[in-house]
C-alpha cells in the first residue's frame, strides 16, 4: 500500500478507474473489451494496482461485471456522461484515503510507471498532480482529499477532472510522462484495431516502455 505520513497516521493513496460508458461509437460497453488478452477494465485496474494505489475502485454503469482486485461502484446515471462517474466513484472511497489517481477505462498506454511518478510528486508535496503529454495535461489525474469537493461539483456532462485543472491549474503539478506513458484512447473500432496492433507487437513491454 502507498501511504503517506501525516502525524502518527499513514495515509493510504486509491485508485479510480471510469470505466461506466456505453462507448456508443465503438458499439460497445469499453470495460468488456479486451486488448491484448485483457478486459480494459481489468487492465485499467492492475495499472493502478501495480502503481502503488490501494483501494482501487472501478465505476461501473452501462455493463456490470466483475473485476477482481477492485471494489465495484455502480454508477445509476451513468447516461448522463463522465462527470456522474467521476461524482459517484469520489462518494464511494473510504474516510480514510487522502489521495486519489483518477484512470479512464480506454487509454491502455496509460501505465504504472506514469501512476508512480503521479504518487511520488505526492510524496514530494503535491496535493494535485497531473500527467502531461507534450506540455498537455491529460491522464491519469491524482488528487488530494480536500480538492474533491470542488472537483465533484465542477464535474458535469461528459467532462471529469478537467474543469478543475483548469480552474486551479496554479495548484496542480504537472508530472511529464511523454516517455513512459500516452494517452490515446479508444473511441472507435479503428482505434480498437490500432491499439490492438499496437500492444500485440510489442505486448505489455511496449505499453510500458511507452
Amino acid at each position: 500500500m502507498t501511504t503517506r505520513e501525516h502525524g502518527a497516521v499513514r495515509l493510504p493513496i486509491a485508485g479510480l478507474l471510469l470505466a461506466a460508458g456505453r462507448g456508443s461509437r465503438l458499439g460497445r460497453p469499453k470495460a468488456t473489451v479486451e486488448v491484448a488478452g485483457e478486459r480494459l477494465a481489468d487492465r485499467g485496474v492492475r495499472v493502478l494496482r501495480e502503481g502503488g494505489c490501494v483501494p482501487v475502485h472501478v465505476v461501473l454503469g452501462a455493463e456490470s461485471i466483475a473485476v477482481e482486485g477492485a471494489a465495484e461502484v455502480n454508477n445509476p446515471g451513468w447516461e448522463s456522461g463522465m462527470g456522474s462517474s467521476l461524482r459517484r466513484g469520489l462518494e464511494a472511497l473510504p474516510e480514510e484515503v487522502d489521495a486519489v489517481v483518477i484512470a479512464l477505462a480506454d487509454q491502455p498506454l496509460v501505465t504504472s510507471a506514469a501512476v508512480k511518478r503521479l504518487i511520488a510528486a505526492y510524496a514530494d508535496g503535491a496535493r494535485a498532480a497531473a500527467a502531461t503529454y507534450s506540455g498537455n495535461p491529460r491522464n491519469p489525474v491524482l488528487l488530494g482529499r480536500e480538492h474533491w469537493p470542488t472537483v465533484h461539483a465542477l464535474a458535469e456532462g461528459d467532462v471529469g477532472a478537467r474543469p478543475f485543472l483548469r480552474a486551479y491549474s496554479h495548484l496542480v503539478t504537472t508530472v511529464a510522462c511523454d516517455d513512459v506513458a500516452s494517452p490515446d484512447d479508444i473511441d472507435t473500432p479503428e482505434d480498437l484495431e490500432r491499439m490492438r496492433s499496437l500492444l500485440t507487437l510489442g505486448g505489455d513491454g511496449l505499453a510500458e516502455a511507452y
